[in-house]
């Protein structure tokens, strides 16, 4: 019996040998492996996301002018809602000087806020205006402004070429059809030159008899804002066929299709997208119609407005062919346009940030006696992939769509947090520690968690938690101008995932907190598909992460992977010791054995007991 207890002993001395040489090479090369294949993965979807798309027109073209766009001289802060404000005569000097490299005619929708001035301007660079009054419910301003138009209008006879007298003042609902259509005879009886009425073509459908009163007709077409949003894909084919309609309807009369683009940023609208290639292609192909079939078409609009963003969300002030902040172009003269024309750096942030993650993960392995196994790599593997990937968007995402303290407060922990849950969640993954709950870093004294790594770590999770629940009520219950916060929130939730799939926690208890919690993101979710139907893939997107940090936070009643497989192979690596004929120990397979946790420990230490005893 002592010899076989000897034999044993030798035996389980050598598999212990084994297995640690093979830990060492897992050790090196797994996460070696991983990180090379994690970087080529980072650097492919790059390559794909900031391919240029090749157009067979470019649409701004100093050899070929467009026919006219939509003017507003609002830069920063300033706002027609802000009455006092008055935009000075320089910088509007300035826009016009850019303007009339590109286009031969401005439409302007107001006489207020120093844009009296546009006219006397317009004349020295060349533009042509198409002079509108900004008319309401306020008759006694409405009258002031008519008269200063008309002023404008007998001043430079040369310049206006015609009045747009209101715009959408029958889809506001601020006047009746026989108000606006007697305000809109005064004005055609006091001047010599083309009156016209601008709105929604769905309203001039609607109220067919305005057409008598006005000399040609002008009509809205957004696409993105139809009831049912066309792709950018088939948006210039529906213009050209809701023109068609129009026409028809008002034979004799001279249809301008009044305003007509596409965003560049924004939320989704089912399945029209914003996007600097989906507003090239767009007005690309109804110039080219519009050449081709020789109607007028004014562009909506020359800049972006900020001012807007704070009424209409991201993408209502994301329409300009210039940028609002910086005045240049928003692409080339050329035909190749890139949705992300900095990837480069979006890149180089993503691989970086890469590193780091396997960096963060190796610096924990210093405090730990014993080597991971492969699925603790994947998982960090997988969080440093997802996140390089989606670290340039974020950053991106958070720039151009905060507007006011509150979005970039918001915006900017979102991108925190998904820039320190993967750095956390790798280190506490490699160091054997759970998820703390929320009871746990605010509940009573004696059974808070003191330690620095996890109070960061249910500090990053309580916080991506309180954004997820507010995003996501206001895509519930306000959804129209709001913008899906796929990235930054999948940045933060994947991590967590991993973490909470992997790492034990250390009671089976659902807390009653993180339960509330992921009820209501479950339910936001569905109610968010169901409004925004299934081709809006940022929805989709959105309400799958959604659904992920719910089941991060509402705790499996089952052990997690990590724990019931290493059991499983001690268990079977018992079975496989002891041969049931002969009684002898057979060798241990050392790719069965996983790190054991602490039951499997006690398992072994058990069996080890109980042979030594049979000594």
């Amino acid at each position: 019996m002592r010899s076989y207890g000897v034999r044993t002993r030798y035996r389980l001395d050598r598999a212990d040998q084994l297995t640690g040489a093979c830990q060492k090479a897992i050790g090196f090369r797994t996460p070696l492996a991983l990180l090379l294949l994690s970087l080529i993965i980072i650097t492919t979807v790059w390559c794909w996301l900031a391919t240029p798309v090749a157009l067979t027109y470019a649409p701004i073209n100093s050899a070929t002018k467009m026919d006219c766009v939509s003017y507003a001289p609002f830069r920063d802060h300033q706002s027609p809602w802000n009455s006092g404000i008055i935009v000075s005569a320089e910088q509007i000097a300035a826009d016009l000087t850019q303007l009339a490299k590109i286009t031969g005619c401005i439409r302007t929708y107001s006489v207020e806020n120093g844009l009296d001035k546009v006219p006397e301007l317009a004349s020295k660079v060349g533009l042509k205006v198409l002079l509108g009054v900004w008319i309401g419910r306020d008759r006694l301003k409405n009258t002031q402004l008519i008269k200063t138009a008309l002023c404008l209008v007998r001043e430079y006879p040369s310049v206006v070429t015609a009045m747009i007298v209101g715009s959408e003042v029958m889809l506001r609902g601020e006047m009746s059809e026989s108000d606006l259509r007697e305000t809109i005879r005064s004005v055609k009886a006091r001047v010599d030159i083309p009156v016209s009425y601008a709105d929604a073509w769905e309203f001039w459908l609607r109220y067919q008899d305005i057409s008598a009163d006005v000399d040609f007709v002008t009509i809205h077409i957004l696409p993105y804002w139809e009831d049912l949003p066309v792709r950018a894909e088939d948006a210039a084919a529906y213009v050209d066929a809701v023109r068609r309609r129009v026409v028809v309807t008002f034979p004799g009369k001279e249809v301008l299709i009044g305003e007509v683009g596409w965003p560049t940023r924004g939320r989704m609208r089912e399945g029209a997208l914003p996007s600097r290639v989906n507003q090239t292609r767009f007005i690309s192909e109804i110039l080219d119609r519009a050449r081709k079939e020789h109607f007028r078409v004014n562009l909506f609009e020359a800049y972006d407005e900020p001012w807007k963003r704070q009424w209409e969300g991201t993408v209502g002030g994301s329409w300009g062919l210039f940028d609002g902040w910086s005045r240049e172009v928003k692409y080339p003269r050329g035909t190749a346009v890139s949705n992300f024309p900095f990837w480069k750096l979006q890149l180089g942030s993503g691989v970086a940030l890469s590193f780091s993650v396997f960096g963060a993960a190796l610096a924990a392995l210093w405090r730990r006696p014993s080597m991971p196994g492969l699925v603790s790599w994947v998982a960090v593997a997988i969080s440093a992939t997802v996140d390089g990937i989606l670290l340039g968007v974020n950053a991106e995402k958070t720039f151009y769509e905060s507007y006011g303290l509150n979005d970039w407060l918001v915006q900017g922990l979102l991108l925190a947090a998904g820039i320190a849950a993967p750095l956390l969640c790798s280190s506490a993954l490699m160091s054997g520690r759970a998820l703390p709950t929320f009871l746990e870093l605010m509940g009573p004294r004696e059974g808070r968690r003191r330690s620095l790594p996890m109070l960061m770590l249910g500090g990053t999770l309580a916080m991506t938690t309180l954004i997820a629940v507010e995003t996501a009520l206001g895509l519930v219950f306000d959804p129209r101008w709001r913008d899906f916060p796929f990235a930054g929130l999948t940045m933060a939730v994947v991590p967590f995932s991993t973490l909470t799939l992997l790492n034990r926690p250390d009671s089976d208890t659902r807390p009653v907190a993180e339960a509330v919690f992921a009820g209501l993101l479950a339910a936001a979710a569905l109610l968010i598909l169901v409004n925004e139907g299934l081709e809006n893939w940022q929805s989709l997107w959105t309400s799958a992460v959604y659904l992920l940090l719910g089941t991060t936070l509402w705790p499996a009643r089952f052990a997690p992977i990590a724990s019931w497989v290493p059991r499983l192979s001690v268990i079977s690596s018992k079975v496989r010791m002891l041969d049931p004929e002969s009684g002898a120990l057979r060798p241990i397979d050392v790719a069965l054995v996983l790190e054991p946790n602490s039951l499997a420990k006690k398992a072994a230490e058990g069996a080890t007991t109980v042979m030594a005893k049979g000594e």
